[in-house]
């Protein structure tokens, strides 16, 4: 839990100029260009982490813009998963979206 903490606390004073951060119900979202970015990570058996994402379109129903990426790529640690996830999200939005 204090790791979940210091990620978001490193998350929020990251400062990007067309990122925005809000905080609900203890989980940070993320808002960057029209999508809300939802990173997050889980812990294998060898003890690494996947870095997953879930990404939501902010101007269209729930189903239809919704993208899941899972094991985008493997870490050490739960924080350099979570910023993989997110600078990950950047790039599809700048790409695709």
């Amino acid at each position: 839990m204090a790791l979940n903490r210091r990620i978001r606390a490193h998350f929020t004073r990251r400062a990007h100029s067309n990122i925005i951060k809000i905080k609900m119900h203890n989980e940070l979202i993320q808002q960057y260009n029209g999508y809300a970015v939802h990173p997050s990570s889980h812990r294998l058996p060898d003890g690494s982490f996947s870095s997953n994402l879930l990404l939501e379109r902010t101007d269209s129903a729930r189903a239809e813009g919704r993208y899941q990426f899972y094991s985008l790529d493997y870490f050490t640690s739960e924080e350099q998963a979570l910023q993989h996830s997110t600078r990950w999200a950047r790039n599809w939005v700048d790409t695709r979206g």
